[in-house]
């Protein structure tokens, strides 16, 4: 929760020019939320602290937790929960998550319970001023009134932590809020929460949760130039910082309609089931929120993202085995996979990710394969999976050849078909990561 006229009256020329580039900079800064390895050293996540609660702030940590607001507003670096500095770094400058702590003169204790309701609901700061939208207010405006209340209730007993955050590091002439309305204006839908029509209850308090606190379509839905949400493509995957968020959608060839309820509780509440690992930003999603849920609303989140049609993305044939690329993939896989995922690709329930019939291997977009084989990484850490699995970076190891045939490979093995993975997107992954060449590539090149 970081929190008359027309647009087109009140920027023309050059200043629209300089309204569309804050809004791709605003769009690449909501990206950084969900960057992984922003909290570094803090592999358990950031906890919403308990209070001394009576029922409704009971509730409200509830509220914060399912709203994941901690993780946004609490410096990774070793910082107090909600005491802001989480920095959020755009091609135009940085952002800083504000101090939201009971403290009345650098949080928000000497807030009135409406103004509070306003910057989280409406994207508006106590003295009227745009928020940006690395906040999502574009999905809490769908959070009930009694919910609001409650978070209300439950931030006023946080304890207070003097620490003054100048949130807006933006240079000019990205530093001036009022460049918010057009923003606001092209892609703010402020509609409260709908229920589903003919839906059961269970199917609407998912869809509440998903479309409201969770901010799901934050990552799963992909977003246009100017960082809103893209007409009609409702949770069917999204690109950001490197990482490619997958449908989520009953499509059973790239979303996860070929799941049972059980098998996406299990995922949300562990982070991982017998087909996937919750990797990057979505494990600090589970991590930080998820698994701290209940049972109850993790099955009615289930029921209602299978309920959803999904794109119409259809199964390819895929690649022949024969293929040359099939052919060194087959090799790389049998000498560096397999030990963990199996000869099958079956994986390891809970620790190794399962490949076969994996959908979200067969996304059109690869971005996250790429990533992972080239920079490894960290499945989540929960309560019960304290340990959670760990894959190191194969930069080292492998030309962005051989991870092309690799991801190929298994993109079109055990009854999965995807395009193929080419070299040069691999180069360009490994570049935008900053890794270095395979060993014996870079020396032997200089």
């Amino acid at each position: 929760m970081m929190i008359g006229k027309t647009f087109a009256g009140l920027v023309t020329g050059s200043s629209l020019a300089a309204v569309l580039l804050l809004n791709i900079g605003m769009a690449q800064a909501a990206d950084a939320i969900a960057v992984p390895g922003q909290q570094k050293g803090n592999s358990q996540g950031v906890n919403a602290p308990a209070t001394n609660e009576d029922a409704a702030v009971t509730r409200g940590r509830y509220i914060a937790i399912a709203g994941d607001c901690a993780a946004c507003h609490t410096d990774p670096n070793h910082g107090k929960p909600f005491a802001g500095g989480y920095a959020l770094e755009t091609p135009f400058g940085t952002l800083l998550a504000s101090n939201i702590t009971s403290d009345k003169t650098t949080g928000i204790g000497g807030w009135t319970e409406a103004e509070f309701t306003r910057a989280v609901r409406e994207g508006k700061g106590r003295e009227g001023e745009n928020l940006y939208p690395a906040m999502p207010y574009n999905a809490y405006v769908k959070v009930n009134d009694q919910d609001m209340h409650d978070l209300w209730a439950y931030m006023q007993n946080v304890p207070a932590v003097d620490s003054k955050v100048v949130s807006n590091q933006l240079p000019f002439p990205f530093n001036i809020r009022l460049m918010m309305m057009g923003w606001n204006l092209l892609f703010f839908d402020k509609t409260s929460f709908v229920p589903v029509v003919n839906a059961t209850a269970q199917i609407n308090r998912g869809a509440y949760l998903v479309q409201g606190l969770g901010h799901c379509a934050a990552c799963h839905t992909g977003k246009n130039l100017l960082g809103g949400d893209k007409s009609g493509a409702f949770l069917q995957g999204g690109d950001l910082a490197g990482w490619h968020a997958p449908e989520i959608t009953g499509n059973r060839y790239v979303g996860i309609g070929g799941w049972s309820p059980e098998q996406i509780v299990q995922y949300l509440k562990t982070g991982s089931n017998d087909i996937a690992v919750a990797s990057g930003p979505m494990a600090e999603a589970v991590t930080n929120s998820t698994q701290h849920m209940t049972d109850e609303d993790l099955m009615a989140v289930a029921s209602y993202l299978k309920s959803l049609p999904g794109s119409s993305t259809s199964k390819p044939q895929p690649l022949a085995a024969t293929d040359s690329a099939m052919k060194q993939g087959a090799n790389v896989y049998s000498a560096n996979c397999s030990a963990c995922h199996n000869s099958d690709g079956k994986g390891i329930n809970g620790l190794a990710a399962g490949l076969a019939n994996n959908p979200a291997l067969q996304s059109l977009n690869a971005q996250t394969l790429m990533t992972t084989v080239l920079q490894g990484g960290r499945g989540a850490v929960t309560l019960n999976n304290p340990t959670s699995g760990a894959m190191p970076s194969f930069a080292w190891k492998l030309s962005d050849q051989q991870v092309a045939s690799l991801l190929t490979y298994i993109r079109n093995t055990w009854g999965n078909a995807a395009p193929a993975v080419h070299a040069d997107q691999v180069t360009q992954v490994r570049k935008d990561l900053k890794l270095p060449a395979q060993m014996g590539a870079a020396s032997a090149s200089n």
